[in-house]
């Protein structure tokens, strides 16, 4: 390779997986200032010179029975990208999270001697425990973002490496709550509660209606209530329809992005499962954690499930935090209910914040300077 200007493979699925491949890209700018990045990504990896053959939500589908249904374009976009990264051979590639499309794809460049790295280990802690053998023979290093994990790989001769993780070093250790609300124009006073039913097309499908019938029920309990619904951008004529029929004459802002903002300005978030309940975590907010999807997924989910929880705080916390309504559970009263009771009890609100906090310095790593200097370790081998 030429060590001042190597060449990177990455491939990101969905908002979350362009976010952290995003601050990843641009450490590594700041290291080799030429290199060229291509693949599959999105926006926040585009403004970092990345140079996407597919945009990021292609592969933004959740659940065994959603999948079905993209499955064979699925397959047809790995076996072209991994027809061309064979023939181009980057120096190395980089599988940020989605490992049901990155691991299969990593066996095939590594055994054509191309180096591999999955950036997010995928959850064997908390369900499919036997894919930590696909792993082994995927990749060369695994990028952790949690501290527990690289001694499970280390009891399987699979290299590993501790890096923290990149949200809890963008996101600040002290909220700038007033900040946030100025630039939402929120007076201090409003009690605002955060709306994110997740940023793929099915979970808008099977989750928003859900979120957002609860809002309206909010909304007659306590009429002084704002909703804030931070989107990711492309969803908005997803959600317009959703609104009409589930929340008609309840305040709720849409927003285009912007969930940092949502997030450090609320009082308490009603969360879709996933990288945002660490988002919410990470702003100290108490939350409740819901997810739904079709029954067929949800019946599988259930049997590999290792974990009594599904929610990232609890699972890292090995608590049960924050309340967490799932499938027949997530019922939009249900859903209300949780969520007001936090506002009701600013003891408990304000403890749960406290262990929050704690959780952010034990993530605080400088995530992006760590991954560097271990691919520059894979990269100089």
């Amino acid at each position: 390779m030429d060590e001042a200007k190597p060449r990177i493979a990455m491939v990101a699925g969905e908002a979350s997986g362009d976010l952290l491949a995003g601050m990843l890209l641009a450490a590594l700018r700041q290291r080799w200032p030429t290199l060229k990045a291509a693949g599959i990504g999105g926006p926040k990896m585009a403004a970092q010179g990345f140079e996407a053959w597919w945009p990021h939500d292609k592969l933004a589908v959740r659940g065994y029975a959603e999948v079905l249904r993209h499955y064979w374009e699925l397959v047809s976009i790995r076996r072209q990208l991994g027809e061309r990264l064979l023939r181009e051979r980057p120096d190395v590639f980089i599988g940020v999270d989605a490992p049901d499309f990155n691991l299969g794809l990593e066996a095939r460049l590594r055994g054509g001697g191309i180096k591999t790295v999955q950036f997010v280990s995928p959850s064997i802690w908390a369900w499919r425990p036997g894919r930590v053998h696909q792993i082994g023979r995927a990749v060369d290093l695994v990028l952790c973002l949690f501290p527990f994990e690289p001694a499970l790989y280390a009891a399987h001769g699979i290299p590993a490496t501790y890096v923290g993780h990149p949200l809890a070093d963008a996101i600040p250790l002290e909220v700038p709550r007033e900040q946030a609300r100025l630039a939402l124009g929120l007076a201090s006073d409003k009690v605002v509660v955060a709306l994110l039913p997740g940023s793929r097309r099915s979970e808008i499908e099977y989750i928003a209606p859900r979120v957002l019938a609860a809002a309206a029920l909010m909304q007659r309990a306590r009429p002084d209530l704002r909703f804030m619904l931070p989107l990711v951008p492309g969803l908005a004529s997803l959600i317009e329809p959703l609104l009409a029929q589930h929340a008609a004459g309840t305040r709720i802002d849409v927003l285009d992005g912007r969930s940092h903002e949502a997030l450090a300005a609320c009082d308490v978030a009603l969360v879709a499962s996933g990288t945002a309940t660490l988002e919410a975590a990470l702003f100290k907010r108490p939350m409740v954690i819901t997810y739904n999807m079709h029954w067929l997924s949800w019946q599988w989910m259930k049997r590999q499930k290792m974990q009594p929880w599904v929610g990232l705080p609890n699972i890292l916390l090995q608590d049960s935090v924050v309340p967490e309504l799932l499938q027949g559970e997530a019922t939009p009263e249900a859903l209300a209910e949780a969520t007001l009771a936090w506002l009701a009890e600013p003891e408990r609100a304000a403890s749960v914040s406290e262990r929050f906090s704690r959780l952010h310095l034990e993530l605080r790593r400088n995530t992006a300077q760590a991954a560097t200097d271990a691919l520059e370790t894979i990269l100089a081998s």
